[in-house]
């Protein structure tokens, strides 16, 4: 009976959480919303797309920065955004696993996902391997097979790049290379190996910011990487009107314009917002109208306010979850170590890996988020619980018993009372551990803090960075001193020094 109770806690808490949050998500039928991936042309190309729609009367919403192609292709299979800018070969190889597809059967794949290639920009982007300029001359390195040759570069790839299937361990296979590489993020790839942290990383062959440093494309002498064309993969149940303004953009931007724009965000202090508005009055397609953007204390106001929601509607459905659970679980040790194995082990799953896994359950934005910082804020408060408990003076349950009071009254006016700073100490953990991982948020569209730090680190803007790392920084103080403040209030202060 009491697993049962407990089982149907666990799953009421994010199902309450779905049911709370998922009203305010719902889109209009009417509202088209765009989607990007975690790097500067993906956020122009979604740019370009949503501004050239609303510059025709469409409603738009925009969800930039969604973390991976799986997170976005997921998030348009489940209907969550209608359409986003994707690489055919990317398609085929990583997401289809089936590299061997030509375009008339990759659509064709597509469409049993229910998804369209709505528009072919009309270039390609394909992968390279970029190695600092002074080695490749030096060494006299042009070709990726010469590579084989120098096991002593110090290699390191986007971490994307390092697991995909079209990525490192493939090439490493076709060319037989002996390098271990590491891990690094692609906004801070390019400026490690000019500083020399490292030797060479994948590169995009669009990218803008290759023309500032000092770095030299490999020629891939085996044509091991694909054509990765660039397309905007749409929801097939998008409204024509939508498709014939889209049409526009079919061919519309070659190689030497996609760098253009590229380099332009790059070298300037434009946003990908500007960035696209330009080339839509340049090339004639549409005159979006220049939208100011909010001021910088507008904004980090706006992200800190979706941040404490995130974290505390969180926290407090995993405070009404794990402490009367570990307080019912107390009286029964091996069950309730069962729950601490269980809480434990949810704490270990990544947390971009749990967002991902309920973007098909409950689409994006802030439902998914909330329930991943639930299920994060389980653990601390439930060991503490059941630490505080535990830790009641034996002899002090036993003087209880001999003055009459039942099980109920010893837990209410002994127990508790006595395990309270440790059971506060354990919310106060969830709490600010739920403050850091909530910037991960931002990756499935709910915002918060977290949404700047990563616009900043895919585009090199560190004003961007520090507005959402102060900011979140200062917010886990003041929860620290919140939580000491209610400590000091409802805790006696003998029971405070213990």
């Amino acid at each position: 009976m009491i697993g049962r109770r407990v089982l149907y806690a666990l799953i009421l808490a994010p199902v309450l959480a779905t049911l709370l949050l998922q009203a305010p998500n719902v889109r209009s039928e009417e509202e088209i919303n765009i989607a990007s991936k975690t790097f500067p042309e993906s956020y122009i190309l979604a740019e370009i797309a949503a501004q050239l729609l609303a510059s025709h009367g469409i409603k738009v919403q925009m969800q930039l920065g969604l973390g991976g192609t799986l997170i976005a292709f997921e998030a348009l299979k489940a209907d969550s955004i209608d359409l986003y800018p994707e690489y055919t070969g990317t398609l085929s190889q990583a997401v289809l696993q089936r590299p061997d597809l030509d375009a008339t059967q990759l659509r064709d794949a597509l469409a049993n996902e229910g998804l369209v290639p709505a528009v072919s920009f009309g270039f390609n982007n394909s992968y390279a391997i970029a190695l600092h300029e002074d080695i490749a001359a030096s060494r006299n390195i042009t070709r990726i097979s010469q590579l084989a040759e120098h096991p002593d570069l110090n290699l390191g790839f986007s971490l994307e790049f390092l697991n995909r299937a079209d990525g490192w361990p493939a090439l490493q296979a076709a060319y037989q290379l002996p390098h271990r590489p590491g891990g690094i993020e692609h906004a801070l790839a390019y400026r490690a190996v000019a500083t020399g942290k490292l030797d060479a990383t994948d590169a995009y062959t669009t990218d803008g910011e290759l023309d500032n440093y000092a770095l030299r494309l490999l020629h891939d002498d085996k044509a091991f990487f694909p054509q990765y064309d660039a397309i905007l993969l749409a929801r097939m149940a998008l409204p024509p009107s939508v498709v014939k303004i889209l049409a526009s953009l079919d061919g519309a931007i070659d190689e030497a314009t996609m760098r253009s724009l590229n380099r332009r965000l790059a070298n300037t202090q434009l946003q990908p917002r500007d960035v696209a508005a330009e080339f839509l009055r340049d090339s004639g397609l549409a005159n979006p109208d220049r939208i100011l953007p909010p001021s910088t204390i507008a904004r980090v106001l706006g992200y800190t306010g979706v941040h404490l929601k995130l974290t505390f509607t969180a926290l407090l459905l995993a405070c009404l979850v794990a402490i009367p659970t570990a307080l019912i679980l107390a009286r029964h040790d091996r069950i309730a170590r069962g729950l601490l194995y269980v809480t434990g082990l949810i704490q270990t799953i990544p947390a971009l890996a749990l967002l991902a896994l309920l973007i098909p359950l409950v689409g994006l934005g802030q439902t998914p988020a909330i329930i991943a910082l639930f299920l994060y804020s389980l653990l601390p408060i439930v060991r503490n619980t059941l630490t505080g408990i535990f830790g009641v003076d034996p002899l002090l349950k036993e003087v209880a018993t001999g003055m009459g009071l039942t099980p109920s009254q010893q837990l209410w006016k002994v127990e508790l009372p006595l395990a309270a700073p440790t059971i506060l100490a354990g919310i106060k953990t969830a709490a600010i551990i739920s403050i850091g991982t909530a910037t991960l948020a931002a990756f499935v569209g709910a915002g918060g803090l977290g949404e700047p730090i990563i616009t900043g680190l895919t585009l090199n803007d560190h004003r961007l960075i520090l507005e959402g790392a102060i900011p979140a920084a200062l917010l886990a103080v003041v929860v620290e001193l919140f939580f000491e403040g209610i400590e000091r209030i409802t805790v006696p202060a003998q029971l405070r020094s213990r």
